[in-house]
């Protein structure tokens, strides 16, 4: 979480009005003199599963600006139904509320570039102040946001919504909706074409970047603001003879990684602390690794999406087809590579009810544990499909296995940490930093939790959060048990 600089980190002064004094506590509590940690990317975390191999290890962890270790739990919060006055207005307090009291502190917030300047350089104010009042919200329930720019299917020239109509150039090429299968619009030529346009044309290219130091110099420091995710699922246009993953590559390594650089720097004009999150191509969902390059910034995330085409489509999973474990081959390369941590920004089935869901989510979480600093389901609304509860609040069937125990900040070095979900034992392993803060924050669902702390104090505990005190440099043991 974003805040002031010192020593301690902003939660010890916090914490001394509701602890009790003792030499213990004293001794913990007391400052040091060294500055406070960078927020440079710690050593990646060691998972306890032993078929963790050298790859995933590679990957090191999001951190906070206090050098703490992150892990992001939540969901996608979107309202994709209203525009102009009313945009924005099915995203209400209670979903961050609900997120919250489920155990999660992470949300992905769709916005729509048509909405923020529904004309060229005339920028919505109220749109910008709905999505302030999110922000609010979501600070109120101590939950860090991405800022997502999303498309699909480019933007509303093709009865979507993302880039406005009026950055839409397809030089005259057709288009034919496909009302039972969306996704195949991306293939019609005048989308591709409007794709090449946009990363292409140095109008739409300024145009671009001065959206995203629009949305950054408004948001910038606003503390429930964790990072920006430049564009949504970006795609582009097939070369006569290429195969899928061919162009995907290409498109990655000539098209995305220039205009990840361009706009990584039009936010750093605007805010100098936040993370910038890219996504490769949806095709990585299938398997495939991507052509993306460097993107030459201190605090990059990579962020794919994690999809399956026959999930997508209302199918069952099938633990045998090695779906999962190609996925995760495919998306270790390039933040091991690159030095970056992971965030999935999306994923989760269509329908959850089906015979084999309940071992989807038990080998995603597993999966996603051994390699990502956290993820966002998709997508937090309230009924049937790819929402995560039902209208009463209740999570839809297998989704309630998405709420297990974590540490949401570590204040030093994570060892291991691992959850079993049959036996219902989270257990985390880490070394205390030598100097900066010293507490760590655990997130517990609902439920009866009982947590300990070998080497540390638990310190507190209230409904769905737990923090542990450290002395520096020592070693800690915490396990946290369900009753």
């Amino acid at each position: 979480m974003r805040g002031t600089t010192n020593t301690v980190g902003p939660e010890v002064s916090v914490l001394r009005a509701i602890l009790t004094t003792g030499a213990v506590v004293a001794a913990l509590l007391a400052p040091t003199t060294a500055p406070a940690a960078a927020a440079a990317p710690a050593p990646a975390a060691v998972p306890a599963s032993a078929s963790a191999d050298a790859t995933a290890q590679a990957i090191p962890r999001l951190t906070d600006r206090h050098g703490r270790v992150l892990t992001l739990h939540g969901w996608n919060i979107e309202d994709k139904v209203h525009r102009g006055d009313q945009a924005l207005s099915g995203i209400t307090e209670r979903h961050l509320r609900d997120m919250q009291a489920k155990g999660f502190d992470f949300a992905r917030l769709l916005v729509f570039w048509d909405d923020l300047e529904p004309r060229p350089g005339q920028y919505s104010q109220s749109y910008l102040r709905r999505i302030e009042r999110i922000l609010d919200w979501a600070e109120r329930y101590d939950i860090q946001v991405l800022i997502d720019a999303h498309q699909d299917v480019f933007g509303p020239a093709f009865g979507h919504r993302g880039i406005p109509a009026w950055a839409t150039r397809t030089d005259g090429l057709p288009f034919t909706p496909h009302p039972d299968d969306w996704f195949a619009e991306y293939f019609e030529p005048a989308v591709q074409r409007a794709f090449s346009h946009l990363y292409q044309d140095p109008d739409l290219r300024r145009a671009q970047a001065r959206m995203w130091r629009t949305l950054a110099g408004r948001f910038a420091r606003h503390p429930a603001v964790l990072g920006y995710d430049l564009i949504n699922e970006p795609m582009g246009e097939l070369h006569p003879g290429e195969d899928l993953a061919t162009a995907a590559r290409r498109i990655e390594r000539d098209q995305l990684t220039p205009m990840y650089n361009r706009l990584a720097r039009a936010v750093r004009s605007a805010d100098d602390d936040a993370w910038v999150f890219v996504e490769p191509t949806p095709i990585v969902g299938e398997g495939v690794p991507t052509g993306l390059g460097r993107v030459h910034d201190p605090r990059v995330v990579y962020a794919p999406h994690f999809y399956n085409a026959a999930m997508e489509a209302g199918g069952d999973y099938d633990p045998g087809a090695g779906w999962i474990e190609a996925y995760e081959r495919a998306v270790t390369d390039y933040p091991a590579q690159y030095r970056v941590p992971v965030v999935i920004g999306e994923w989760g089935p269509l329908d959850s009810t089906l015979p084999n869901m309940r071992r989807f989510y038990r080998d995603a979480m597993a999966s996603l544990g051994r390699y990502a600093s956290g993820w966002a389901g998709y997508v937090w609304c309230y009924g049937g499909g790819y929402c995560a509860v039902d209208d009463t609040g209740a999570f839809r069937t297998n989704k309630e296995l998405t709420a297990e125990p974590y540490a949401q900040s570590v204040a030093g070095t994570v060892r291991s940490a691992s959850y079993d979900a049959v036996r219902g034992v989270y257990r985390l392993a880490y070394r205390a930093a030598p100097h900066g803060s010293r507490l760590t924050e655990l997130s517990l669902p609902p439920g009866s939790w009982r947590v300990e702390a070998d080497g540390a104090l638990v310190v507190r505990r209230t409904p769905g959060r737990a923090w542990v005190l450290a002395a520096p440099g020592s070693r800690v043991g915490v396990t946290v048990v369900r009753n």
